[in-house]
């Protein structure tokens, strides 16, 4: 029985009040299963008051960044280490498809990065854009995302994430887990999840409507009997 992620990426989205509303209204919603790891990546400023709000509710919901700094706590304006990360949250989004493109993020930056998230505890989510994409050392989750399906509405087939994630796990490790993201919605996301390779899925858009989610969410549920 595969552990099945379903992880939103708000983005640059949602004040503090709107994220508050969303961890209230998503929260009590929320199945309870063991192998079902639900995780919100807030913007970096509504991280504290979304993990206390969750820790009061006693939601069944982990707390991750979207990003974090490939260096070490200092002088690094603007940086966010992994250090003091930590202390927030349980796992980061390393390499999106959009830091690669608009901060002009490498390979060599996401290896960096996931070097400093493994070293203070935090899981790394390597995202990558095919199976050609190189995987740091140490990374065990990792997220599909095709470039032209992210926020296209055209996602992926579900069998071909399906080849790709047995691909990666071939030349990597057959334990590494791999989600699929891009378009993903509560009408697809099931032909997703029951593909053998594919466990769990990397949301966007579809993370910021509570209905959605939840909808989303429940179908997962389905499978992580």
């Amino acid at each position: 029985m595969k552990t099945i992620w379903i992880i939103a990426n708000w983005k640059s989205n949602k004040n503090i009040s709107e994220a508050l509303d969303w961890v209230s209204k998503v929260g009590s919603k929320l199945p309870k299963k063991e192998n079902l790891k639900v995780v919100i990546c807030p913007r970096f400023s509504c991280l504290s008051e979304v993990k206390a709000a969750i820790q009061v509710g006693n939601f069944p919901i982990m707390v991750g960044s979207q990003d974090l700094s490939s260096f070490e706590p200092g002088s690094y304006t603007g940086e966010e280490s992994a250090s003091l990360l930590s202390e927030l949250v349980s796992l980061a989004i390393i390499g999106h498809s959009e830091r690669r493109k608009n901060f002009s993020e490498d390979d060599q930056i996401v290896a960096k990065k996931t070097t400093q998230a493994l070293a203070n505890n935090i899981i790394p989510v390597v995202c990558v854009q095919g199976s050609d994409t190189p995987i740091p050392e140490g990374c065990k989750l990792v997220a599909y995302e095709p470039t032209w399906a992210i926020g296209t509405g055209n996602a992926d087939t579900p069998e071909n994430a399906n080849e790709v994630a047995e691909k990666l796990k071939e030349r990597y490790d057959i334990g590494l887990e791999v989600l699929y993201g891009g378009s993903v919605t509560s009408q697809n996301v099931k032909e997703f999840i029951v593909q053998e390779n594919i466990s769990g899925v990397l949301l966007g858009k579809a993370s910021l409507d509570t209905e959605e989610f939840i909808k989303i969410v429940k179908e997962c549920a389905g499978e992580a009997n």
